[in-house]
């Protein structure tokens, strides 16, 4: 992502304070900065790095902050900064694989810190307007619109059911607050996408996660660090898909997947028999198989072979370090 200290919004695509019934600057200074440190021998490092930065946003008063669980992933020192420019030591609360969630607890207090209500994000229709704020204030807010409501699979076995995609997008996405029109969060951004266009143009959109998939388990999270729910198979497996098939593009080292014998550029088939020809049908077909250590019987072909593997799934979360305290 590029660096906050040289890019600001322009200030014609920044929101208006006239155009909102709340204050604005005040939502706004809910929005936080994150600092990430990560030791290098973390399973995350090689594809995240050992440094991030991005957002929160402040939910509750008691040191609560929302954000993007890629960016404190693994974490061993986490700092927080608000937008008077103090900052506080935080620890990785909670790391939620499913929606994609984190939560980051301060370990100490900032004066007066703005907190945001959690709002309703099923009102975030197509044609929706709302504001994507990563911290900064003002001149790293975006007035944008939703662009789509749709599922999203990511190539890192991930599926979300109903994601918001935000246009135009903002180039500080990672942990960034949605807000919609009545100044509440609905949403934390996690990706930049392209999506084409007649005539072969391609828009960026943002991917935010919405907070519909937080509120059910909210409280179970923040009491004991997981949602509560039996965690999803995990495989290893990072997929490709083009117009052809889904392949397998690498592997997890020592994940489910390489230790059952799946290579790199092997061609997904079919899970369990149910033929698969995209991301979304792949993890779905791999969730129907039950919760971590079931077993996911994947079709490959290989060359010129079609061949059959077993491979008994785990929980990616025993793959991870472990956040230093709860």
């Amino acid at each position: 992502m590029p660096d906050n200290d040289e890019w600001e919004v322009p200030e014609a695509f920044q929101p208006d304070p006239s155009e909102f019934a709340f204050d604005l600057d005040e939502r706004l200074a809910s929005v936080v900065a994150i600092k990430a440190l990560v030791p290098p021998d973390a399973t995350s490092a090689p594809s995240l790095g050992v440094e991030r930065e991005g957002s929160g946003v402040w939910i509750d008063a008691g040191g609560l902050v929302l954000t993007i669980g890629y960016l404190i992933t693994e974490a061993e020192q986490i700092w927080i900064t608000n937008s008077d420019g103090k900052v506080v030591e935080g620890t990785a609360l909670a790391m939620d694989f499913e929606t994609g969630f984190g939560l980051v607890q301060a370990l100490g207090r900032l004066p007066n810190q703005k907190v945001a209500p959690l709002g309703d994000s099923d009102s975030m229709r197509h044609g929706t307007h709302g504001v994507l704020a990563a911290a900064g204030g003002r001149s790293h807010a975006l007035a944008c619109t939703v662009a789509a409501r749709q599922p999203f699979a990511g190539y890192w076995e991930y599926l979300l059911e109903n994601a918001i995609f935000t246009a135009p997008a903002h180039p500080h996405w990672g942990g960034a607050g949605l807000f919609g029109s009545d100044g509440r969060l609905v949403g934390i951004g996690s990706l930049i996408l392209q999506q084409g266009q007649e005539g072969g143009k391609r828009m960026d959109l943002n991917m935010v996660v919405p907070v519909s998939e937080l509120l059910p388990i909210l409280e179970t999270l923040r009491r004991t660090g997981h949602s509560g729910r039996p965690a999803r198979p995990w495989l290893g497996l990072y997929a490709t898909e083009d117009d052809e098939a889904v392949g397998v593009g690498s592997l997890a080292k020592g994940g489910p997947a390489e230790r059952a014998g799946v290579r790199p550029r092997d061609r997904i088939l079919a899970v369990d028999g149910q033929s698969v020809n995209d991301l979304a049908s792949l993890w779905t077909a791999v969730r129907a198989a039950g919760p971590a250590g079931s077993e996911v019987r994947l079709t490959l072909s290989r060359g010129n072979r079609q061949l059959d593997l077993a491979i008994t799934s785990s929980d990616r979360s025993r793959h991870l370090k472990a956040p230093r305290l709860h």
